[in-house]
C-alpha cells in the first residue's frame, strides 16, 4: 500500500540540543504509515530513520540524565520524544505510553510555556493518527516559541493528513523559511509530489540529502529518493538510490524493503521472498507484511500469504491497543483482499474525522468492492484533485470506470497507471493490464 501521506508520516524534523547532546530527531507520518503502509505515513510522528540502535542509546543517556536531574523537564520531554521515535523504529506501538507518561512528567514539573513537551504530545497525537489533536497542540507550541521550526513540521503534518492543503503547504514554507535542513526540505518535497511536480519533488530531495547531517539522514534522504523513482517506474534509479542509502547508514531497514520491492518487480522473486524474510522477521510492520504476503499470493503460496495477512490482523490489533487509529490503511487492505463490506465501514469511519485525498481514494476504492461505482467514481475523481500522480489511484479510478461502462476514461487511466508505474503492485497490475486488453481488443 502506498499513500500520499505515509511518506509525510516520516519526514525528518529538527535535532533538539540539550546540553551538546543530541537528544531527538523530531520528524512528521515510516516509514514506511503509518500502521500499515510501509512508507506509507511520514506525517504522523518523530521519524524513524535513525537506526535502532542509535535510539537506544538515546534513550539510555536520558534516563542517565534523569536519574541525576529528575526534575529537568526538558529532558523529560525529550524522553517522551525519543520513545515515540522508538515506536516507529521498532513497529512497537507499546513506547506511545511511555511517550505519554515521560511528557507528562515534563509538564507536571513545567506547567507554563513547555514548548517541547505540547510538541512532544503533538508529535505522539500524530504518531496515533488523532491529527486533529496533533494540530491543535502543535498550534499551542508554536504560540509559545513561533521561531521554532519544528513545530510548523507537525502542524503541517497533521493539516496534510486532515486535506488542509493550502494550510499544510503554507505551514511547510514556514518551517523551511525557519530552517531549511533534511527535515523541513523531505517536507517540502512531499507537498511537491502532492501536487504532481515530481521534478521539483526530486529536487528538494537531493538538496535535503546535500543538508544531510549525518549518515542516517542521508539514508532516509536517499530512500524517499528511492521511492519517487519506483513509483515512476524507474527500477534502476530506485535500486541506485537504495544501494547509496545502504552505503550511508546500512542499518536502515527500509532500505532493504525498498530493495526487496525492486527484486520483486524484475521478476527475482527467490530473491525478493528472501529478501522480504529477512526484513519481515526484523521488522513485522503491517506494510511489509502486506508486500511479502502480496509476492507469496503471486507465486500461488496462498497458505504463506494467508498466515502473513494474519499477522497484519495481530500487528493492527496491538496497534489499535494502544491506541493508534489504523482505519484508513485498513480500508485499503480489506477492500484488496476479500474484505469488502468492513473496507466500507472503515473508510466511511475515517471519511468523517478527515478529507484527504488519500481518505477520497481509500473511500473510492471500498464503495467499488461494494458494487456501488457511481459513488465511488465521485470520490475516486475527488482523490486526483491535487494532481498526485500515483498509479494506484488512476488504477481504481480506470477499474471504477470500466465497472460503469465509462470506456474511454477507463482506457485511459487504466493506462496512465501503467504509465506511471507498470510495478505499483504485484497483484493490481497484472489485473490492471488484462483489463486494458479487454477495453481495447
Amino acid at each position: 500500500m502506498r499513500l500520499p501521506g505515509a511518506r509525510a508520516s516520516t519526514i525528518a524534523g529538527s535535532v533538539v540540543l540539550m546540553s551538546g547532546l543530541a537528544l531527538v530527531t523530531l520528524g512528521g507520518a515510516q516509514q514506511p504509515n503509518r500502521a500499515l503502509t510501509p512508507t506509507a505515513a511520514r506525517i504522523q510522528s518523530p521519524d524513524a530513520h535513525n537506526g535502532r540502535h542509535d535510539g537506544e542509546r538515546q534513550l539510555t543517556a536520558l534516563q542517565d540524565r534523569l536519574r541525576r536531574l529528575p526534575n529537568d523537564y526538558t529532558a523529560w520531554a525529550s524522553l517522551g520524544l525519543a520513545y515515540v521515535q522508538q515506536a516507529r523504529i521498532t513497529a512497537d506501538p507499546s513506547f506511545y505510553p511511555k511517550a505519554d507518561g515521560a511528557l507528562s512528567r515534563s509538564l507536571d514539573i513545567q506547567p507554563r510555556d513547555n514548548y517541547l513537551a505540547l510538541l512532544g504530545q503533538g508529535a505522539t497525537a500524530a504518531a496515533r493518527h488523532d491529527f486533529t489533536g496533533a494540530l491543535a497542540l502543535a498550534e499551542r507550541a508554536a504560540a509559545i516559541d513561533p521561531q521554532a521550526s519544528s513545530v510548523y513540521g507537525v502542524m503541517g503534518d497533521a493539516l496534510i493528513e486532515l486535506g488542509r492543503y493550502d494550510e499544510a503547504f503554507r505551514a511547510i514554507q514556514r518551517m523551511l523559511d525557519l530552517s531549511p535542513d533534511t527535515g523541513s526540505l523531505a517536507r517540502g518535497s512531499y507537498t511537491w509530489e502532492l501536487r504532481g511536480n515530481i521534478p521539483l519533488a526530486r529536487m528538494n530531495l537531493e538538496r535535503a540529502r546535500d543538508e544531510a547531517g549525518s549518515r542516517s539522514d542521508m539514508a532516509f534522504a536517499d530512500y524517499y529518493l528511492g521511492e519517487l523513482a519506483f513509483n515512476s517506474g524507474d527500477l534502476a534509479g530506485a535500486r541506485s538510490h537504495y544501494l547509496a542509502g545502504q552505503r550511508a547508514d546500512a542499518t536502515y531497514l527500509p532500505l532493504r524493503a525498498g530493495l526487496a520491492k525492486v527484486l520483486a518487480a524484475e521478476g527475482q522473486t527467490a530473491a525478493a521472498l528472501a529478501a522480504y524474510k529477512a526484513v519481515t522477521e526484523e521488522l513485522p510492520q503491517p506494510g511489509y507484511l502486506v508486500e511479502y504476503g502480496d509476492l507469496l499470493a503471486s507465486t500461488g503460496d496462498t497458505d504463506a500469504a494467508r498466515r502473513q495477512y494474519e499477522l497484519v490482523r495481530v500487528e493492527e490489533q496491538l496497534f489499535r491497543s494502544q491506541g493508534v487509529n489504523t482505519d484508513l490503511e485498513l480500508a485499503l487492505f480489506d477492500a484488496d483482499h476479500g474484505r469488502a463490506s468492513q473496507a466500507l465501514r472503515t473508510a466511511q469511519a475515517e471519511r468523517g474525522r478527515r478529507d484527504s485525498i488519500a481518505i477520497d481514494d481509500a473511500l473510492a476504492w471500498a464503495l467499488h468492492a461494494n458494487g456501488r461505482d457511481r459513488e465511488a467514481l465521485a470520490a475516486a475523481r475527488r482523490a486526483a484533485r491535487l494532481g498526485f500522480r500515483s498509479a494506484s489511484f488512476a488504477y481504481h479510478r480506470g477499474m471504477i470506470e470500466a465497472s460503469l461502462g465509462e470506456r474511454a476514461a477507463a482506457v485511459r487511466d487504466l493506462r496512465l497507471a501503467l504509465a506511471i508505474n507498470p510495478h505499483f503492485s504485484l497483484l493490481q497490475a497484472p489485473i490492471a493490464r488484462a483489463r486494458l486488453a479487454e477495453l481495447t481488443s
